[in-house]
């Protein structure tokens, strides 16, 4: 994994002006359609977004001044704020909120950025770990308003870069354990990756021979899925190869979140 933070902040940065420029587009009137989440319209996904980055906001000072994580408790007056907002409201303000985010994390030096540590949720974080959480919240639900404007949407491929080295953590957060589906043999290609998917447990370990099971397809596809984002409307982008188990087994593995 890439332990370097600036290719993850540029990666964050570029997520935001990408999605910025792409609901700049749409009317006021667009804001209320529906997203990938059939749960949250466009502008709901803005505001997840938007108190996400007030809240990264103060993990960021609480990192740079060595302070404990915020709690929960400070989350709920932040999203009850953001969930009052107009749709039009929460859209800019949520560009402006993420771009505060951003200014504050390209002006760190390197001391500040090398000095960065937090404690959260049973993590001890640098700043490229918190860069990589962002970055998994930005593109993915970037992805979710991007694909409404345009079927074919992806997540961008340097985030898809990034993030596939940490695909084995979100497997055992997401997945739901499944019998009867032998151990799986992954491999991706733009990125190359290999993996091993087992789906007892549901872990995503190295590579290892003997799976008898085998899927092949493009890295973002298969983040896509871990995500629970690969459905029949929205399928891979390139080739998917199989050999016993099929798509439909693997989507019942991760039913997203």
């Amino acid at each position: 994994m890439v332990s370097d933070p600036v290719p993850w902040l540029r990666s964050v940065r570029r997520s935001h002006e990408r999605l910025a420029a792409q609901v700049g587009e749409l009317p006021v009137s667009a804001y209320s359609d529906p997203s990938y989440d059939d749960e949250w319209s466009i502008a709901q996904v803005l505001s997840h977004l938007g108190s996400q980055a007030e809240i990264f906001s103060l993990f960021v000072e609480a990192g740079l001044e060595g302070t404990e994580a915020p709690s929960q408790s400070a989350f709920g007056p932040i999203w009850d704020r953001w969930n009052n907002k107009t749709a039009a409201e929460q859209v800019a303000d949520s560009i402006a909120a993420n771009e505060a985010l951003l200014a504050r994390l390209e002006g760190l030096d390197s001391e500040q950025l090398t000095a960065f540590r937090l404690e959260m949720f049973g993590m001890d974080l640098d700043i490229t770990g918190l860069l990589r959480m962002r970055l998994s919240e930005h593109a993915v639900h970037s992805w979710d308003v991007a694909v409404t404007i345009d079927p074919s949407a992806e997540v961008t491929a340097d985030a898809v870069e990034l993030l596939i080295d940490g695909l084995p953590d979100l497997a055992a957060r997401a997945g739901k354990p499944t019998d009867g589906i032998e151990p799986i043999a992954v491999s991706t290609t733009t990125p190359e990756r290999h993996f091993l998917l087992v789906p007892e447990g549901v872990r995503l370990e190295p590579a290892s021979d003997g799976a008898t099971h085998s899927v092949e397809l493009p890295a973002e596809a298969f983040l896509r899925l871990l995500y629970g984002r690969l459905d029949e409307s929205h399928p891979a982008h390139g080739d998917v190869h199989t050999s016993g188990v099929t798509v439909d087994e693997l989507r019942s593995l991760f039913p997203g979140f």
